[in-house]
């Protein structure tokens, strides 16, 4: 359905048109003629069917200008959701000169209630500083319309759940209520009970949920073994853009260290990290100057990051839900992805409840080995050469002149080539975690027995098909005579 079927006015059809996007999404189209009605509404979708648009535009249509009041609250549960949401929402009412601003924990209280002077008409923010505010009657929310409550089962997971309530309670002149979340326990569940008006259901359909245009496979490997695998993974891959996460920030903070140490355009991001901090490495990670980024669950909720071929989950996740955020990084857009989840042997219980809420079964995975891996470092450091032959070497010719009086071209060439590659020699310790404590169906447990029996296989086995086109920019690629895809690694 196209964005001019859904009854909004000119400014906005402008901004979206200059955002690009003429179809709207299942959850836009379905939310927006709702919410331009005035209906409560829930809906149900993951991160990256865009919602912000869903509930932004009819907030955006709705506003009075001539009342100077906030007239339009949204929740979220991070820092960087937030500001992402408030970047879009003043994108999209640019032509309307809409008033937004953001306020969450971590920055300068001072500054936020010096700007909230200038009353916004549209505040975002997370719960425990907006409840600070409002605790402070730096905020009123006397004549707010309009309360969306995004990411809801994110804010359950956090302990948000009180505050959310006592911050519905001081809103309680609004008309509408907006409520998002990819899944729906039942605390959220009582959530829209008690705080809606017979709210509409928007409900995105399963096969959308479970991320079809992802691959998703799985490796049985042990906790000891898991940092070379994933290395050996990324050599023979060679992502565009990938996302790794682990379960810690410690073990974020050691995964990356460990990649930059072999080599790798990596950078971690986690809850201890400044904001400040966090921001410069999401900029440099969509900008393609990074080519890895590490982040704990909480950090890259709701991060919309675009062009993310690769996902690895380097500990499988608490909580089986999180599964579906963490693939949803990638596979967006029509562009095809891959998840690769490490799984040790007592841990086989969680991926099997993965498979039972995502509907799709995790392939098994036998990793390359340490032959193959060296054939990727070697296809990128190629290809780190012809882009240094490519500039204007003339001023080196005497130097390499030299050279070439005490060693022969095929000993240089070596030397240049094992400088450029990866070094996958370089010993790395990551402090091993405990495996979960599934408390499942026995019929789970760790034997890993069922529908995945025998050994790891595909990819890198000995009848793979072993090559993988997943470019995000439309060229063709074009692989070695072993079939591996050579592709350029970002400085």
């Amino acid at each position: 359905m196209k964005f001019t079927e859904l009854g909004l006015n000119d400014d906005l059809l402008k901004a979206i048109k200059r955002s690009g996007f003429e179809e709207a999404t299942p959850i836009q189209a379905q939310t927006i003629p709702l919410a331009l009605a005035g209906e409560d509404v829930i809906g149900q979708a993951q991160t990256g069917t865009g919602k912000t648009a869903a509930f932004g535009l009819p907030i955006l249509q709705q506003l009075d200008k001539n009342l100077h009041s906030i007239q339009a609250i949204i929740i979220e549960p991070t820092r960087e959701l937030a500001i992402q949401t408030q970047e879009e929402l003043f994108r999209l009412g640019r032509d309307e000169k809409a008033r937004v601003q953001v306020v969450y924990g971590g920055a300068d209280i001072g500054r936020q209630i010096r700007a909230l002077k200038n009353v916004p008409e549209i505040l975002v923010g997370t719960p425990g500083r907006l409840l600070d505010h409002l605790k402070r009657k730096t905020i009123k929310l006397d004549q707010v319309k309009t309360v969306v409550l995004d990411e809801a089962d994110e804010m359950l997971d956090m302990g948000f759940i009180q505050d959310i309530e006592s911050i519905l309670s001081y809103a309680d002149s609004r008309s509408q209520t907006l409520l998002f979340s990819a899944t729906m326990p039942k605390p959220i569940q009582r959530l829209g009970e008690k705080f809606m008006n017979d709210p509409k259901i928007v409900k995105i359909k399963a096969k959308e949920l479970t991320a079809d245009l992802i691959d998703q496979y799985f490796v049985r490997v042990r906790e000891s073994e898991k940092f070379d695998t994933m290395c050996r993974l990324i050599d023979v891959e060679n992502p565009d853009l990938a996302v790794v996460f682990g379960r810690t920030k410690r073990r974020v903070d050691e995964l990356t260290r460990g990649l930059l140490a072999r080599g790798y355009n990596a950078a971690g991001i986690h809850g201890d990290l400044t904001q400040a901090r966090r921001m410069q490495v999401l900029k440099r990670f969509k900008e393609g100057k990074l080519d890895i980024l590490v982040a704990t669950d909480v950090a890259a909720r709701g991060l919309d990051i675009s062009g993310v071929t690769h996902v690895y989950n380097y500990d499988i996740p608490q909580d089986p839900d999180s599964y579906v955020h963490r693939i949803g990084r990638t596979g967006r857009a029509g562009k095809s992805g891959m998840s690769v989840t490490f799984v040790t042997p007592n841990e086989v219980g969680y991926m099997r409840t993965i498979e039972d809420l995502t509907k799709k079964k995790m392939s098994p995975l036998r990793p390359p080995t340490a032959a193959q891996a060296f054939e990727g470092q070697m296809q990128q450091a190629a290809v780190k050469v012809d882009e240094l032959l490519a500039n204007d070497l003339t001023k080196y010719s005497e130097a390499a002149e030299q050279l070439l009086e005490n060693y022969t071209a095929e000993d240089l060439a070596a030397a240049l080539l094992k400088e450029l590659a990866n070094d996958a020699d370089v010993q790395v310790k990551i402090t091993p975690e405990k495996p979960l404590p599934y408390r499942g169906n026995r019929r789970h447990g760790g034997n890993g027995h069922g529908s995945h029996r025998g050994d790891n296989h595909g990819r890198y086995g000995k009848n793979a098909r072993r090559s993988r086109n997943f470019d995000r920019k439309g060229r063709s690629g074009h692989g070695s005579k072993q079939g591996f895809k050579i592709r350029n690694r970002k400085g």
